[in-house]
C-alpha cells in the first residue's frame, strides 16, 4: 500500500467523492471483507459489494487476499493508499494555470502554483510507476515566525535574492544530457495556532528517472 496516490482520472475522483466510497477507503486501510464491511457501515453486504467493485474499476482498492469459506471464496480487499490526492488533471477544462495570471504576492497564483505541483508530480510518479523507476525529488518545509511586516518583506526579498543566485550558479542552459527541473518556493500564514522555531526538513533525494521534467 502506498502512503499517497494520487487520482488523476475524472471517473476515479467522482468515485472517491462519494462519502460512502470514501469511507470505504478510509476503513480498508486495513484489509476487510464486504461481509466485515457491511457489519462496521450498517449495510446490506450485496451494496458493499457494488461500491467495492466500483473502487476496483478505479483501482483504488484491490484484491488482498481470498479466502476459502466452506463452498465460497472470499475475497478480502484494501486500499491501494492510506490517502489521496485528486490531480487538477481531473479538472482538466478548469484546473488552474499559473502562467495565467503570475503574481509572487498573490494567494490565488500560489494555490495554482500548487495544483500544477500536484498535477506534474503526480504525472510523474505515474510514469515512474510504470517504467519501475525511482524518482529525483527534494522538498524542505518548515515554520517561520516574523517578529514584524518588516521581517517578512526583508526575509522575502533576501529568499528571492539567494535563490536567483543558486539558479545563476548551477543553471547550464547547453549542457549535454542535462536534465530540467522545476522549483517552487512559497511562503504563507501557518494554520496552526502554535509557530514552533523554524526548523526545515527535508525529503530524501530519490534516484533520477528518465520521465522527469
Amino acid at each position: 500500500m502506498l502512503d499517497v496516490a494520487v487520482i488523476e482520472d475524472t471517473a476515479a475522483a467522482e468515485a472517491s467523492l462519494n462519502p460512502m466510497r470514501a469511507r470505504m477507503l478510509a476503513e480498508l486501510v486495513d484489509p476487510q471483507s464486504a461481509t466485515t464491511l457491511a457489519g462496521k457501515l450498517q449495510l446490506p453486504r450485496q451494496k458493499v459489494n457494488y461500491h467495492l467493485r466500483e473502487l476496483e474499476r478505479f483501482g483504488l482498492v484491490e484484491l488482498a487476499e481470498e479466502r476459502r469459506k466452506g463452498n465460497m471464496t472470499e475475497r478480502v480487499m484494501r486500499a491501494t493508499a492510506a490517502s489521496y490526492v485528486i490531480s487538477p488533471t481531473a479538472l482538466a477544462a478548469v484546473q488552474p494555470d499559473p502562467a495565467r495570471s503570475p503574481d509572487r504576492l498573490s494567494a490565488r497564483w500560489l494555490l495554482a502554483l500548487a495544483a500544477r505541483l500536484v498535477r506534474d508530480v503526480g504525472e510523474l510518479i505515474t510514469g515512474a510507476t510504470r517504467a519501475n523507476k525511482a524518482l529525483a525529488t527534494f522538498a524542505l518545509d518548515g515554520e517561520i515566525r516574523f517578529a514584524t511586516a518588516a521581517d517578512r518583506a526583508a526575509f522575502a526579498e533576501e529568499l528571492t535574492t539567494s535563490v536567483a543566485g543558486l539558479v545563476s550558479k548551477y543553471h547550464s542552459e547547453a549542457a549535454p544530457g542535462g536534465r530540467d527541473f522545476r522549483f517552487v518556493v512559497a511562503v504563507h500564514p501557518s494554520t496552526k495556532a502554535a509557530h514552533p522555531t523554524a526548523t526545515p526538513t527535508s525529503a530524501p533525494a530519490e534516484a533520477p528517472h528518465p520521465e522527469e521534467n
